[in-house]
């Protein structure tokens, strides 16, 4: 440890997705404001943008990681936004795996204080054998874990039914599963990823044998999660804040601003499912023609359907006809953030992924809750029925289909214009959690009582 004890060495090590290296680094800049010192680990690909989120590059040093070459596997992936398909992923989780010898060299030479880490589930022990507090950083919600992990090897994850059983002692009854979520998560969390493991054997050893668990959230908004996690892990649980992005310092794209700008406050409905999620072409369909139902109008960002060409030809006929006065649809890139702040923007429809819904939380947008896959459904459930922050649109229960009626009515629920009353009580909800999330020093009272125990084990572990 530092000779001081009073400023760590921390260095991270995230799965090679932007989902997981964007929130790493968020929390590198929050470490960095701290006075402590970052190594960040990271595939050469993503070292632009993370040298753009790096806000103290003085204190955070990007170390970038070569990928090994993996039979199958195009040298040119190296991130999950390179990955067209769950087998290019399992791949990439190969050579993720196989960058063990590098890091374990690293770890040699640089000697952190504490390693943050989520997938390398070999890390651990070479960790310990080099006097190095291990850290899992959990970039899905609490909840998740929770359902996930916890019970452990007590429950039968290729039993759907196992899957939507709660233990009794589960702290929300609520966060259940449809059929056809628990068949998904089934295929999903069984499936090898990586070379001779699979997706819940990784991340369970990852959990089970590291030293703590932080999470990016507070004790007032999932304590009762975090409380059962350590109890059944018996493992130290940490809380970093949210960990909100840094204000982002780029102006919204031109063209999108201007779009935007020719409405009055409030009206328009904000579509994003982020840089991995990819709708059949029906259900694409099937989402923006209820958007369009709602009469409002819209920002749209999605990918282009497997079955389309483009997004212009996966787009319904006549849609972009009877909308062009007030609609944009985009398959590219977007600043969420930014258009999420901007006036013009009331709802936001999500796919419920862990970025997303924090964003969603801390802006003024009512939200619409529409998950696809994985820990994305207990989000949803999380969102809204134990925060009643948002409305989710209806599914078959067998067949997880659902349709633009249903799409046009959880917007109409949200923004308040049916005569129910959900609206106004998901707008009092939200707006009560979005002002404790940026309460003034909340993040830094976390981050401290964190850094804190991280000191305390480390004097405890190695003395």
């Amino acid at each position: 440890m530092a000779e001081d004890h009073t400023r760590l060495h921390v260095a991270m090590f995230p799965w090679f997705a932007m989902g997981h290296l964007t929130p790493f680094m968020h929390l590198a800049n929050k470490l960095a404001e701290q006075g402590h010192r970052v190594s960040f680990l990271h595939p050469s690909k993503a070292h632009l943008l993370l040298s753009a989120l790096n806000a103290h590059p003085h204190l955070i040093t990007l170390l970038p990681v070569p990928v090994p070459q993996v039979p199958g596997l195009d040298p040119a992936v190296q991130t999950t936004a390179d990955c067209t398909n769950l087998e290019t992923e399992r791949l990439l989780a190969t050579a993720f795996d196989r960058t063990a010898p590098f890091i374990e060299s690293f770890l040699n030479k640089s000697k952190p204080d504490v390693i943050f880490h989520d997938f390398s589930h070999w890390l651990p022990q070479i960790a310990r054998t080099k006097k190095t507090l291990v850290v899992v950083f959990c970039i899905v919600s609490s909840a998740s874990i929770a359902h996930t992990l916890i019970p452990g090897a007590k429950k039968d994850v290729s039993d759907p039914d196992q899957i939507r059983r709660l233990p009794p002692d589960f702290p929300r009854a609520l966060v259940t599963f449809p059929k056809h979520e628990a068949r998904r998560m089934v295929s999903f969390r069984t499936a090898q990823y990586g070379e001779g493991i699979s997706f819940t054997e990784r991340i369970s050893n990852v959990v089970m044998n590291s030293d703590a668990l932080a999470f990016k959230t507070c004790r007032e908004l999932e304590g009762h999660y975090l409380d059962y996690i350590e109890k059944r892990s018996n493992k130290v649980v940490l809380t970093a804040g949210p960990t909100l992005p840094v204000p982002p310092c780029t102006p919204l794209e031109e063209g999108v601003a201007t779009w935007l700008g020719r409405f009055g406050p409030k009206p328009v409905i904000f579509c994003a499912f982020g840089s991995q999620c990819v709708l059949p072409l029906d259900r694409f369909q099937e989402l923006v023609l209820g958007i369009e139902l709602t009469g409002l109008p819209f920002l749209i960002a999605l990918k282009p359907p497997a079955e389309a060409e483009s997004l212009e030809a996966a787009l319904p006929d006549g849609f972009s006809r009877r909308t062009e006065a007030r609609g944009m649809v985009t398959g590219g890139w977007i600043q969420q953030q930014q258009i999420l702040a901007h006036g013009s923007v009331r709802c936001f429809v999500t796919h419920c992924g862990s970025g997303s819904v924090t964003e969603g939380l801390v802006s003024e947008c009512q939200l619409v809750l529409l998950p696809h896959f994985a820990d994305q459904y207990i989000n949803a459930r999380v969102m809204g029925e134990d925060l009643r922050v948002g409305v989710e649109v209806e599914k078959g229960d067998e067949n997880g289909l659902f349709d633009r009626n249903g799409v046009c009515r959880a917007v109409k629920l949200v923004m308040n214009m049916e005569e129910d009353g959900v609206g106004k009580e998901v707008k009092i909800n939200h707006d009560k959690w979005r002002k404790l999330l940026l309460t003034p020093g909340l993040e830094r009272s976390c981050l401290d009582e964190t850094v804190t125990k991280l000191k305390q084990m480390l004097a405890c572990k190695f003395q």
